[in-house]
């Protein structure tokens, strides 16, 4: 069998390593008998793995005391309403940064549920970078700032947590959760998806400040309060328990290869391979500001663009497959997540260089 470099944006690649351990585990999770997809949630087997879990991304993460780590369901999305129905304390304004596609869901999602003030927007570039914090028009008295730490279709990316005094920052990271270290300390509330560099997709992972929980005016349902699933340690209802586990995995693998400085180590060097080929050629083109790139989510046109079906059929019998561009922009998209190995990347450039070689 013939493994490929899976290029998605999402679900994305996995730990070949992870993969293998859960094939192993798959009918008998450490003697048990039955497979973690078996088990009940509330028995001690699932609680065991579910702690585990919990405690290594607090390691991986330093994440401090005061801070609940919740594993719930509806990605992202549902976080896009979750955090202004539990944040907003009556009709409180909050503030946004448009950077992109997911800033503009989330954006859109909290308008019918609070006042929002987009406090600066990369529109006027077509989200090509991110607006300088000396350019926001931030709200007096928000309830709290919210940013896209990395988008993954226009491949824009925080280089760091913005700065905004005593308000509550908000993050969506769930394409760069883990690609890094991160000061958990600065932020109120840090959201993922996990189909990136977490675990299957399923599963959403929450970083919440326990002086945010139990704020929302009116309070919100009881599934849809973060109060609610912080008290039952996340088995308000059945947990995701299969993704949880494999999330678990590769928390474990994280820290067998040196935390979060080696990944990012290892993300720094495949984004430049790839970015510094790109910028070599007048073949390829991206279009964000070099400050403000993502080294998670590489969007890239061919100069040629009725060139770009070819490319793309090429990579795939030189088995790199889903390089196609989010089909809201085109073009091509390589995704880097921590699971993609720097020898996927350098066979990326170098078909990228034949390509050129003979197309151009």
């Amino acid at each position: 069998m013939t493994r490929v470099f899976n290029f998605s944006a999402g679900p994305g690649t996995l730990p070949e390593e992870v993969l293998l351990r859960a094939a192993d585990e798959m009918l008998d999770w450490h003697g048990s008998g039955q497979s973690v997809m078996e088990m009940s949630h509330r028995g001690k087997d699932y609680v065991s793995i579910a702690e585990a879990a919990e405690a290594d991304l607090r390691t991986l993460l330093a994440v401090p005391d005061g801070y609940h780590v919740l594993f719930l369901q509806g990605g992202a999305s549902l976080q896009f309403e979750m955090i202004p129905m539990n944040l907003i304390q009556g009709r409180a304004v909050a503030d946004y940064i448009h950077t992109g596609e997911w800033a503009k869901k989330a954006i859109n999602a909290a308008k019918g549920l609070a006042d929002v003030n987009v406090a600066a927007s990369a529109e006027d570039r077509s989200f090509t970078y991110v607006p300088a914090q000396s350019d926001w028009r931030r709200s007096d008295n928000a309830a709290y700032l919210h940013y896209t730490a990395n988008e993954t279709i226009g491949g824009v990316e925080f280089g760091g947590i913005p700065d905004v005094g005593d308000v509550p920052v908000i993050s969506d990271m769930s394409s760069n959760l883990l690609s890094r270290p991160l000061d958990v300390r600065r932020l109120g509330l840090i959201y993922a998806g996990a189909q990136k560099n977490i675990g299957p997709a399923g599963l959403a992972l929450v970083i919440i400040r326990e002086d945010l929980i139990g704020i929302g005016e009116p309070a919100p349902p009881a599934m849809l309060d973060y109060a609610t699933h912080a008290k039952a340690r996340s088995l308000y209802n059945t947990p995701p328990t299969f993704a949880v586990y494999v999330a678990g995995l590769v928390f474990q693998w994280l820290l067998e290869n040196g935390g979060l400085v080696a990944a990012e180590e290892r993300n720094i060097a495949k984004a430049r391979l790839l970015y510094d080929y790109i910028d070599g050629s007048d073949f390829y083109l991206n279009p964000v500001d070099k400050a403000d790139r993502s080294r998670m989510n590489v969007p890239f046109r061919l100069a040629n663009t009725e060139l770009e079906a070819d490319f793309l059929a090429g990579a795939a019998t030189n088995n790199m497959v889903e390089l196609k561009g989010h089909r809201s922009v085109g073009g091509v998209r390589a995704s880097l997540y921590n699971a993609m190995p720097i020898e996927g990347v350098q066979a990326l450039v170098d078909y990228m260089a034949d390509f050129e070689a003979k197309k151009g």
